[in-house]
């Protein structure tokens, strides 16, 4: 796929396939679960220091073989990517805006020192795996196929340094809601300032394992006090970064009296959400209030909410899509946050427009959007489309 000096992959054309004799029935999507249900294939690309990168395949979905002493298993050499594929009401199986996942994956494998890759190539060999298992894409308007490139270090050996060998792994599988209470129910939040997600100067912006495993022991903290999720907070000032593994949105009156959407801005702690993108593009593009990427604190927060001014909180990722906030437990005071009390008129405005786009969206409507909107959102009917537009594509029609 690239030399070791250079990001200059061959092309996905080397991609061979190795078809599954045993494929797996399809499960009920009414019944999906986040997680636990994966396709017939995996697509896998080997590189290593002294080869570089191997012809990528697809074959039949199947455990890995990893050395124990890999450094990926040790020193958390490693990152991960989340995409979704979604089947539209024209049956054609679309990707998400694909491109903003690869060069954040791009990104988090600079910093964690594996070896770069070409970026649409990649996507190339994704969307082929979504074409082999397309019919693992679920026949529902409300489940999708997640996706989940994965990037690791296999060095055998325990030193602490660069990798000399890694494997770019990626599996699918058909999900339903993220969240045990379904799509679009409201959830609770702990505020406590004594947990940290993410630093100044730190990983956090990065889509790495290392950010997220820690987080379990919180998350665990949190349901015992009766909360589903966690509001991270940071620094002396208590600055608000994200809810739970999702970037966090407040919309408000402001104290000027305008109407606002504010969410803390991409200052190294927050991760760089496709969702986030999408949201704020979204409002941008309405221009019907105020958008702001900045940071607030607790207090500034506390008073919006004692005052009146706070309409709705939510969190929005690719998982859930947009997750509704109605409750902040936050020093032991519940703090009641009206959201649902305000529709929410915004929050089910987002959502019914992502998964517009994402599932019901026709070409003709899409064409019309794009008359309104020729910088925001482009639809891709071939992959060499999506390749020469890459920052711009929605998603790309595969099948």
């Amino acid at each position: 796929m690239l030399s070791p000096s250079s990001d200059v992959m061959s092309p996905a054309a080397d991609l061979t396939i190795q078809r599954n004799a045993a494929c797996k029935p399809k499960p009920d999507p009414s019944t999906l679960l986040f997680g636990k249900n994966f396709s017939d294939h995996m697509l896998t690309v080997s590189w290593s220091e002294k080869t570089g990168w191997e012809a990528p395949q697809i074959k039949p979905f199947q455990n890995l073989s990893l050395h124990p002493a890999s450094s990926s298993l040790h020193y958390s050499i490693e990152l991960f990517e989340g995409m979704k594929a979604f089947r539209g009401v024209d049956n054609h199986i679309r990707l998400f805006r694909p491109m903003l996942n690869m060069e954040r994956m791009h990104r988090s494998a600079e910093r964690s020192c594996l070896p770069l890759f070409d970026k649409a190539e990649l996507l190339e060999c994704i969307r082929k795996l979504v074409e082999v298992d397309q019919e693992w894409v679920p026949y529902s308007l409300d489940a999708s196929l997640y996706i989940r490139p994965t990037f690791i270090g296999t060095e055998p050996s325990l030193g602490v340094s660069r990798p000399g060998s890694a494997l770019i792994f990626v599996i699918v599988g058909p999900v339903g809601p993220y969240f045990s209470t379904g799509t679009f129910n409201p959830v609770s939040l702990l505020a406590d300032p004594s947990f940290v997600r993410a630093w100044k100067g730190g990983v956090g912006a990065y889509k790495m394992g290392g950010n997220y495993g820690p987080t379990i022991a919180v998350q665990t903290e949190a349901s015992k006090r009766g909360c589903q999720q966690v509001l991270w907070l940071y620094g002396e000032d208590e600055e608000v970064t994200e809810v739970g593994t999702m970037n966090f949105f407040v919309y408000w009156t402001n104290q000027n009296g305008e109407r606002e959407l504010v969410t803390p801005g991409l200052d190294g702690l927050i991760l760089p959400g496709v969702t986030r993108q999408s949201l704020l593009d979204l409002a941008r593009g309405w221009g019907e209030f105020k958008v702001t990427e900045r940071t607030m604190g607790m207090k500034e927060l506390l008073a919006a909410l004692e005052a009146g001014r706070v309409l709705e909180v939510f969190g929005a990722g690719t998982a859930c899509v947009v997750c509704p906030v109605s409750e902040l437990l936050y020093k032991g005071k519940t703090y009641h946050i009206p959201t649902m009390e305000n529709g929410p008129d915004l929050a089910k405005r987002f959502f019914k427009e992502l998964t517009d786009i994402q599932v019901r969206s026709l070409q003709l409507r899409a064409a019309s959007f794009h008359q309104k909107h020729p910088n925001l959102w482009i639809i891709f009917l071939s992959m060499s489309n999506c390749i020469i537009g890459r920052n711009l594509n929605v998603f790309a029609v595969i099948a």
